[in-house]
């Protein structure tokens, strides 16, 4: 027995060594590929050479370049394609920007980062810089609109509500400002982030420009174009303040409620119609639906209410008569004839007929030889046409006037 015992405490006494050797096996392992993939990391980052940026979206503004510690090497080449900016930011402060083109990162290309560097004689070591590229294509059909009413002051209507929506576009002018002023340290900026600075800033200043117009509530929505213009030229310099420029703003509709729209419609129309007419067609409206009621209470009504209605205006139109035979009556009825009608002649001209004229220029024509006393003439009462000396008032124009010779006594 006491043998079993110690055979079984040196067979406990290995498997534990046997344990612990195959730990500390795993352990030495599992450091050594940590180290390894931390050197290989380092490595792969610090011997890049070629720094760009491939956009596969079509929402990033901007976008840092990543790399190991931020390191780029002596020499590198930087390739910036159309359409993009390279921001270089040198621990917080704006360096070098760089236009489209391939550039070798040397200290002739990166003057300001080799002045805030303190690089003298030129520089062999790797340096620490964070590289933004920003987006500068044109960045269209950015949604916006009016959160809340405007409220506007309308003479005729009073204080009035409407809202507004639209499209505009935009792109970087200043990718430098755009980067120290809006994209701080954020890796990856989209235009998700800017929009909604961007619509707040639009409506504010929108809200300013038709409450400065002062226009008519009506010509809001007639006058899209002009206004769309107006308020770009607002909002231009405020953009461009962070480094945007507002190439496009489009105003597509200023909307207002639908009670307010009938008010504006009824008045454009009463504004354009003779109140007297419309006054005279809506009794008469009122007198027709009244009569296709006549046996409720508000027939008999609306019909007594016409009556008295018309019964006015009637006065109204008889009192100008009414006035003038009572200044006949108190006159005496010593009131002047009528005045007497002038006669209209007609004429015939190489068979086609002229006129009508009066006496005198028929004389005229006469004694121009425009007409004749064959001409043929005719004037209202007479059966038929008839040639100038057979009318008895135009013979004058014949002449031989001569009264005859005096009776023998």
């Amino acid at each position: 027995m006491y043998v079993t015992i110690v055979l079984n405490f040196i067979l406990i006494q290995y498997e534990l060594k046997s344990f612990f050797i195959a730990l500390e096996h795993k352990l030495e392992k599992h450091d050594s590929m940590d180290i390894f993939s931390k050197i290989k990391e380092k490595l792969s980052h610090e011997f890049i050479d070629i720094v760009e940026w491939l956009d596969y979206t079509d929402d990033t503004i901007a976008h840092r370049f990543e790399r190991y510690q931020n390191e780029i090497k002596n020499g590198a080449k930087l390739i910036v394609r159309e359409g993009q900016t390279a921001v270089f930011i040198n621990e917080g402060q704006l360096a070098d920007v760089f236009t489209p083109g391939t550039y070798d990162l040397t200290t002739k290309n990166l003057p300001i980062l080799a002045t805030l560097k303190g690089w003298k004689y030129g520089f062999n070591s790797p340096f620490k810089a964070e590289v933004y590229f920003v987006n500068t294509h044109l960045f269209t059909d950015e949604k916006w609109g009016t959160k809340n009413p405007i409220t506007l002051s309308d003479e005729r209507f009073g204080l009035v509500e409407i809202r507004a929506f639209g499209t505009y576009a935009f792109k970087i002018a200043d990718a430098g400002k755009f980067i120290v002023d809006i994209v701080g340290t954020d890796n990856n900026f989209t235009n998700f982030e800017i929009n909604e600075h961007l619509k707040s800033l639009i409506a504010t200043r929108f809200t300013d420009t038709v409450g400065e117009a002062n226009l008519p509530i009506e010509l809001y929505a007639a006058n899209t174009s002009e206004l769309s213009d107006t308020c770009q030229e607002v909002m231009k310099p405020e953009f461009l303040s962070v480094g945007i420029s507002l190439e496009k703003f489009y105003i597509e509709n200023v909307s207002m409620p639908e009670d307010l729209k009938k008010e504006i419609f009824e008045y454009s129309r009463i504004d354009k119609l003779d109140l007297d007419k419309l006054t005279k067609f809506k009794t008469a409206k009122a007198i027709e639906a009244a009569a296709k009621n006549e046996g409720g209470t508000a027939g008999a009504g609306m019909g007594m209410g016409m009556g008295f209605v018309l019964a006015q205006q009637m006065g109204g139109m008889m009192s100008p008569q009414m006035g003038g035979q009572q200044v006949a009556a108190q006159t005496g009825g010593a009131m002047p004839p009528p005045m007497p009608v002038a006669v209209q002649y007609f004429y015939a001209v190489d068979g086609a007929q002229q006129g009508p004229v009066g006496i005198d220029q028929l004389k005229a024509l006469f004694a121009n030889r425009t007409i004749n006393k064959e001409s043929l003439v005719w004037k209202q009462g007479m059966a038929s046409w008839a040639a100038l000396q057979e009318v008895e008032e135009l013979k004058s124009f014949l002449g031989g006037n001569t009264p005859p010779p005096l009776p023998n006594n």
